[in-house]
């Protein structure tokens, strides 16, 4: 049986998850207000608005919401409604309220729900995890984690881009980092019960702006010497549809790339944008158990895998996204795990296997209508945002906030 598909959303994530569907479905309606958006479907019925759709009669087995963040909790809702399993992209929504309704609309449907917590799917993670469940370090004392955002990602996405500021999409750390906060509470298989964090906006900001530099990077002098040009970026890119370039302009030609630079917002000096959001912050948690976490997310690095320190009782592992290297207290000797992932750790690169891994179980759950190949109930969806929204309530108010 070939399962139908709608996507309401065709951006780079809605589409991106549809190149994994190896043949087990079909997309069959497709809702985008961009027109190209639309054409990357040619066999699917095509709406502007995905309430157009949301007016017939339930059109496909399942529907993959990828819209802006903001704009999750009404589809997430009447999608629901109407018996679609569906595939939401994270954050489920950009406040506690609207997570909540999500998940109460989730679990009174019965359907198939999905958050994209893509980490949890990965073959690094499956192993990493049966490390632990397994008992091979003992009972684990304390974490440290590491999110490497990419001094160009960062610059991309939060500082020129469409997560720049918190009042237009969300606070960073739910943004980017619900995926961390997810794939630590899995990896430990426990809830987080005590949060406390730091952080803020460091660099990107008007004083920092070097001398003589123009508002946009094809005007400034000092861009060739400046870590975050625009057209060292994105040029190199050009005549190909890939992300991030296909983020900022849909010609792709090389005088299109120029275009966008010149009159868009990626184009512009990263000292001089509108962003408000923060690019570095920890964040301290603790556990049921007793045990702790230390987790770090900072624009000022390589785009790369997350690094993980985990110290148990009887060993610990050092893990880098690929390879686990195991410390065994007994013998002192350690000893290297590879998972052998293929692609890097961003979203252009399948997020290390966790995007196909995440379709694959989205649609066997489908397919069998056995919900536990979904890796995260919408309930522990919602414990991982509380997370976020707790962290950032300990940034702003300088106190320790405990989880219910």
């Amino acid at each position: 049986m070939t399962l139908t598909l709608a996507v309401v959303g065709a951006g780079s994530r809605g589409a991106g998850y549809t190149r994994h569907l190896e043949g087990r479905a079909r997309v069959v309606a497709v809702a985008d207000p961009v027109p190209s958006r639309r054409a990357r479907f040619p066999e699917a019925a095509r709406y502007a608005d995905w309430r157009d759709l949301a007016a017939l009669p339930r059109q496909a087995d399942a529907v993959i919401i990828a819209t802006q963040d903001a704009g999750h909790v009404e589809p997430a809702v009447r999608f629901a409604e109407l018996g679609y399993h569906i595939l939401l992209e994270k954050p489920m929504a950009v406040t506690e309220a609207d997570c909540r309704t999500i998940v109460a609309a989730a679990e009174k449907a019965g359907t198939v729900f999905a958050v994209c917590h893509v980490l949890r799917y990965t073959a690094y993670t499956q192993a990493l995890k049966a490390l632990v469940d397994g008992g091979r370090i003992g009972e684990i004392v304390s974490v440290q984690h590491l999110e490497q955002v990419g001094w160009w990602h960062q610059a991309h996405s939060y500082v020129r881009g469409n997560w720049r500021r918190t009042g237009e999409s969300t606070f960073m750390l739910l943004a980017k980092s619900c995926h961390d906060l997810d794939w630590l509470v899995h990896v430990l298989g426990e809830k987080v019960t005590r949060v406390s964090s730091f952080g803020g906006l460091k660099h990107f900001r008007p004083e920092n702006r070097p001398e003589g530099a123009a508002d946009r990077c094809l005007d400034c002098p000092v861009e060739p010497a400046c870590p975050y040009s625009a057209p060292r970026l994105y040029l190199p890119m050009a005549g190909r549809e890939v992300w991030p370039l296909d983020t900022i302009t849909e010609d792709v030609s090389e005088a299109g790339v120029r275009a966008a630079l010149r009159t868009g917002p990626y184009g512009r000096c990263v000292y001089a944008c509108d962003n408000d959001v923060v690019d570095h912050q920890v964040v301290n948690m603790e556990f049921a158990s007793g045990a702790t976490a230390a987790f770090t997310m900072t624009a000022f690095t390589p785009l790369g895998h997350r690094q993980t320190r985990i110290f148990g009782t009887h060993g610990s592992v050092e893990g880098d996204g690929v390879r686990l290297t195991v410390t065994d207290f007994v013998t002192g000797r350690p000893y290297v795990i590879d998972t052998s992932v293929t692609g890097d750790g961003t979203a252009a690169g399948g997020h290390g296997g966790g995007d196909a891994g995440l379709m694959r179980a989205f649609l066997d759950a489908v397919e069998t209508g056995d919900r536990s190949a979904v890796l995260s109930s919408p309930g522990e969806s919602l414990h991982s945002h509380l997370i976020a929204w707790a962290a950032e309530r300990s940034r702003l108010d300088g106190v320790t906030v405990t989880l219910e």
